[in-house]
């Protein structure tokens, strides 16, 4: 077994850490502060990716280099660029295979379930920006500089996501109190579990009929909004949610305070309507089916616990650490 690299120490960074040190591989976490799960199969070690030299150095020997990383989103245009070149760079120089953690953003919006086979057709800055991480990587990959492969999921949820839209949520459905989601409450929409993504980087950084492909995180089937806070509290025994929508006015005056909230008239396509991705072609191939989407609620509402067995508030949780 190797040595893995992986960029990035939030959810999944660490899930695809402790998939990767299961399965008998070292891996080095690095981030700007050193920081990541405690295990005796990690080695965590700080340092600025978006330099390729100190990269390099740091990461020394690896079999794979996995992007897990995250800038703040407004800026992923001046942040992307130099990281992704870099780690680009890196798994060129020295045989790492290179595997992008992305998203569906570069596709723009769509009137059927996203296939890997769909173009990056989005007009968006954000999501032109990860059309042109795995552009690069890919025209590497073709010319035989690099082995690279990106992996693509919806919105995640999991035990300690905290950071996303249903995530910020948990906390107030399981104290029983109403919940504003962003768009439609009713649109269905596709929610990739972070464990599942976890599995999924660790076959793509080690299975070479992965590589010059990307591929879509199993995802289990698609469900609202509404229907998700639902089965959360039934799961939970709670009675059902009151879910309601952001006001629009309301989604422009956060704008006003927040860059990030501004930023949300780019992927609000993303909730007022469908919302659906195919992951077929992945469980097809390597045989990794998602996580029922009551299992995995049953499994953040088991870590919710407190020493009681009663239920508690969401822990404070974080992206991933861009270095």
């Amino acid at each position: 077994m190797g040595t893995h690299v992986i960029v990035g120490a939030g959810p999944i960074g660490t899930s695809t850490a402790l998939e990767l040190v299961q399965r008998g591989h070292h891996v080095k976490m690095i981030t700007r502060s050193g920081s990541g799960p405690v295990h005796t199969g990690v080695e965590r070690l700080a340092g600025d990716v978006s330099d390729p030299v100190a990269l390099a150095h740091l990461s020394g020997g690896a079999e794979a280099l996995y992007n897990c990383a995250n800038p703040p989103y407004h800026r992923w245009p001046e942040l992307w660029p130099p990281m992704a070149s870099s780690m680009l760079s890196v798994a060129s120089n020295t045989g790492a295979v290179l595997v992008t953690m992305s998203n569906l953003y570069g596709y723009g919006p769509l009137d059927h379930p996203m296939a890997e086979s769909d173009p990056l057709a989005s007009t968006g800055t954000k999501g032109r920006v990860r059309a042109a991480m795995w552009t690069d990587a890919l025209a590497a990959h073709r010319a035989g500089r690099v082995r690279a492969t990106e992996a693509r999921a919806s919105d995640f949820y999991g035990l300690g996501v905290v950071d996303s839209h249903f995530g910020r949520n948990v906390g107030r459905l399981l104290a029983g109190k109403k919940v504003r989601v962003v768009g439609d409450p009713d649109a269905p929409h596709s929610w990739t579990y972070v464990p599942d993504v976890g599995r999924a980087l660790a076959v793509l950084g080690t299975d070479e009929r992965a590589w010059g492909k990307p591929w879509h995180v199993p995802t289990a089937a698609p469900c609202s909004q509404r229907q998700l806070a639902s089965r959360l509290c039934e799961v939970a025994g709670l009675p059902a949610p009151r879910v309601v929508p952001v006001p629009a006015v309301g989604l422009r005056l956060a704008g006003l305070f927040s860059p990030e909230t501004r930023g949300l008239k780019e992927t609000l396509y993303q909730f007022d309507r469908p919302f659906v991705l195919d992951s077929s072609a992945f469980t097809r191939v390597f045989g990794l089916e998602a996580t029922p989407t009551d299992a995995a609620l049953g499994a953040i509402l088991a870590g919710q616990a407190g020493p009681t067995g009663t239920l508690r508030a969401t822990p404070a949780g974080r992206r991933e650490e861009a270095p």
